[in-house]
């Protein structure tokens, strides 16, 4: 089995979710972070057991599952906490990653905002950031449906990206036209068809 392995991080509101989106039109395998969160958050799940006995039972609600607006406000006004929570949850979900993608061929794309930060950026064949100017994500986040104020503290806690962009294969930069940053991606698609 030929599998290539493609990690696409990128701020809030980069646009990186409209690269994974083409990416799966074209065919490619995608596993979206969050989707894998989701799961491990679940009643019962590793991922509920470990925000558990790292945060306390109050983080579940009735059905045992992870309340995951408690656990995201507490995380986002409190750096230490996130770094722990991030600590314990990163290898749990990497690891579902990589047994997910195990079972497929061909180029595996794994959306992830925090590939780079959670140290495993370098076990894919290929890393690539969508970068935008921090004005431009502020008002997609809020035609999104974001506070502005939200919108701001999400933007500051995750930083300014340097780590990120220098802990990338490649940058896909999404300044221009919506016209140029599709002709980009489109690139990407031949290139990684190329691949296998």
């Amino acid at each position: 089995m030929t599998r290539f392995l493609v990690g696409i991080t990128g701020g809030m509101a980069s646009g990186k979710s409209t690269v994974v989106r083409r990416l799966a039109d074209s065919g490619f395998h995608v596993i979206d972070a969050d989707q894998v969160v989701a799961e491990l958050y679940g009643p019962g799940a590793a991922g509920a057991n470990a925000l558990s006995k790292l945060l306390g039972p109050d983080v579940l609600d009735a059905s045992g599952a992870v309340n995951k607006p408690k656990v995201a406000a507490a995380m986002f006004s409190q750096p230490d906490l996130r770094r722990a929570v991030e600590h314990a949850i990163h290898p749990l979900v990497h690891g579902r990653f990589r047994d997910k993608a195990s079972q497929l061929d061909g180029v595996v794309v794994y959306e992830a905002t925090l590939l780079v930060e959670s140290g495993h950026a370098t076990s894919f064949d290929l890393t690539i950031s969508v970068e935008a100017d921090e004005e431009k994500r502020l008002r997609w986040a809020i035609a999104r449906g974001m506070t502005e104020g939200d919108a701001r503290a999400r933007l500051k806690a995750q930083g300014d990206g340097e780590r990120r962009r220098q802990g990338v294969d490649r940058i896909l930069h999404n300044d221009g036209s919506l016209e140029d940053f599709h002709q980009a991606i489109d690139e990407l698609i031949d290139e990684l068809r190329g691949r296998i």
